[in-house]
């Protein structure tokens, strides 16, 4: 598959000398000694030269998966007193005039290093459509599966031979209603299956060990040799595209394996460790960071269907968000003390809101049609909150925005052209963002 064409830097984007590596700069980083083998990618950033010019150039995008939709109640956008309100408050935060639930004190000390978009305003009220709205990011269209934003980011930011994989998908609760059943169907769409996501996380991790300790080395290194000898030429002898399917399997379980030691969470300080808590959602945001210091170019963390509060709302979220503000926190202040914050695109958002009424159960419903979401880091503006809901909740007031303009400001952020048309030979036209969907200027630095 070709990837799509390319264009001239629009505004949003990253310049482009940071899209570059210096030739002089890297060879004299590889004369140093310190130049990785093949299977050792991270050893790569032990050499400080080119370490830094490595992590300016690459871009990465970790997208933190809250499925079955957070209240933006609860979070981002507060109504103490309102009917709509709950019985949480609210608390000042770092940028005048904005308050963030009482929930979130951590990131309402550092939302001048956060940005919230109040007013997304989307169609599906349905965990499964929004799931796909909201991973896709265009409306479906009948006979046609989108690739979701992983796997469009493994193409435009991964290298198909790099060790480590390109779209890693961090699953600590694998099971979920509805986002079980749109895990089980096709993530990359036309871009196949070399673009589909390495699943961790549950039963899924034991994979990692079981690639390395199966066989030993040699016997490992021969056996794949031929198979991919063998299968490389059936599928240019025979143009099969299963054939090409499964060779794109075998070398992201090849890259897993050559790098399994970055998906050890237990190998990193512990102080890290109790710092994000002891949460399984916790600790595979703590992996996700660790993986894009290691090259990853897009890692999503889920959670289940832990957000989908039908009952018992506020008792539910009273656990939820704590953890939210505690793993978000660390996160974004982590990336930026270790220089990645300008180079790494951080995403919280769930498939839409909940009601600003609560049910007979004390929950509230789903709700797409004024909800909130986080974005920071690369390619953004700082500190700024976009867009407005009426005082209770009900409406957005001020700049809507759906799920086109989340994707064109995500596309350009890490310096893609948004409205790239794929190559799509004898199918109908498909742009990486249709009807030229402006993205939310307000955010793009």
């Amino acid at each position: 598959m070709m990837p799509p064409h390319s264009t001239h830097s629009r505004p949003g984007q990253c310049p482009t000398d940071e899209h570059r590596l210096h030739r002089r700069l890297f060879l004299q980083g590889l004369s140093a000694g310190a130049a990785a083998s093949v299977g050792s990618f991270s050893g790569l950033f032990h050499n400080p030269v080119f370490a830094a010019e490595t992590k300016k150039a690459h871009k990465s995008c970790i997208l933190l998966w809250l499925c079955g939709a957070p209240s933006q109640f609860e979070t981002w956008d507060p109504k103490p007193g309102r009917p709509s309100g709950g019985p949480f408050g609210s608390v000042p935060t770092a940028i005048p005039g904005v308050h963030f639930s009482e929930l979130m004190p951590l990131c309402a000390g550092m939302a001048d290093r956060l940005n919230i978009v109040r007013s997304m305003k989307t169609t599906q009220p349905e965990h499964l459509q929004a799931i796909t709205l909201l991973q896709r990011g265009n409306p479906e269209r009948a006979g046609f599966t989108r690739p979701a934003l992983g796997s469009v980011l493994s193409q435009a930011l991964g290298q198909l031979d790099a060790p480590i994989p390109n779209f890693i998908f961090l699953d600590p609760i694998p099971g979920g209603n509805e986002f079980e059943t749109f895990k089980a169907g096709n993530w990359a769409g036309w871009l196949g299956a070399e673009h589909a996501p390495v699943r961790l996380g549950g039963d899924y991790t034991q994979l990692v060990n079981a690639s390395l300790d199966a066989l030993p080395q040699h016997d490992r290194e021969a056996r794949e040799t031929l198979r991919k000898f063998l299968t490389s030429k059936y599928e240019r002898d025979r143009g099969s595209s299963i054939a090409r399917s499964q060779n794109a399997a075998f070398e992201r379980m090849k890259g897993m394996a050559a790098s399994a030691s970055l998906f050890d969470v237990t190998k990193l300080p512990a102080r890290d460790r109790e710092a994000y808590g002891p949460g399984s959602f916790a600790q595979h945001a703590l992996m996700a960071r660790h993986l894009v210091e290691h090259g990853a170019p897009f890692v999503m963390v889920a959670n289940g269907m832990n957000w989908d509060n039908h009952v018992f709302q506020h008792e539910i979220h009273q656990m939820l968000v704590p953890e939210l503000d505690r793993v978000l926190f660390h996160l974004v202040r982590d990336l930026e003390e270790r220089g990645l914050l300008d180079s790494t695109l951080v995403i919280a958002m769930g498939e839409f809101g909940r009601t600003p009424w609560l049910n007979a159960a004390r929950g509230r419903d789903h709700y797409p049609h004024a909800w909130s979401l986080m974005m920071t880091g690369c390619g953004l503006k700082r500190g700024v909150v976009v867009g407005a809901t009426d005082a209770d909740g009900v409406n957005v007031i001020e700049k809507p925005f759906n799920e086109q303009n989340l994707f064109a400001t995500i596309f350009m952020a890490l310096g893609i052209d948004p409205y790239a048309e794929y190559d799509l030979p004898g199918m109908p036209t498909f742009h990486r963002v249709e009807n030229k969907a402006e993205p939310i200027r307000d955010l793009l630095a």
